[in-house]
């Protein structure tokens, strides 16, 4: 009788001891999705500081496209308010529209050959794209996370704790349709590619 006393509050302690080191284990994927969130976070917020200077810098040329500055502006007005809202699907879809207004602006600028050679103009283009390679890099590194969580929660034993203690879904950052289509150079270079 005492063996079997033994052997069953040894199990139930081996239980507890695995049951707390899943959730131990949870908690941590769970933190890490949200450090991967605030990483990108940080990235976007040094990015929406820069951008107003690159259309400023560009609107110092009169006859520059403002039409391809206020696409910018406003997909950068875009990309706040999702990030603000952690809108995840709109911030994929803002972000989508604010590369393609970048890339058109970078394009544009070939036109400008005053501009290509403002200093100024230079350092902000090399710190946005700087910034842009690094937004990439923390959206991959942020969904291998969020995967890893949403894969944990729903896996036997994981799931049962997950469970129990109400561990939630992280949602993927997806990108919109265009931003992963081929880019159009001759529609870029206004038709002379």
């Amino acid at each position: 009788m005492l063996a079997i006393t033994v052997i069953v509050l040894g199990s139930l302690f081996l239980a507890l001891v695995y049951g707390i080191s899943i959730y131990n284990s949870l908690v941590q994927i769970k933190h890490n999705v949200g450090m991967a969130w605030s990483n990108i976070d940080v990235l976007l917020k040094q990015r929406h500081d820069e951008l107003p200077k690159l259309v400023e810098t560009c609107r110092q040329y009169k006859e520059f496209e403002q039409a391809t500055l206020q696409r910018v502006t406003e997909a950068r007005g875009q990309v706040q308010q999702a990030r603000e809202s952690h809108d995840l699907a709109g911030l994929g879809l803002a972000e989508g529209a604010l590369r393609a207004g970048l890339g058109q602006l970078f394009a544009v600028v070939e036109a400008y050959p005053e501009l290509k050679a403002n200093e100024q103009f230079m350092q902000l283009q090399k710190r946005i794209t700087a910034l842009e390679d690094a937004i990439a890099d923390r959206r991959e590194l942020y969904n291998d996370s969020v995967n890893i969580n949403n894969v944990r929660i729903e896996q036997f034993p994981d799931a049962i704790v997950a469970g129990m203690f109400r561990f939630q879904r992280a949602q993927l950052l997806k990108f919109a349709e265009a931003e992963k289509a081929d880019v159009d150079l001759k529609q870029l270079f206004g038709g002379h590619a």
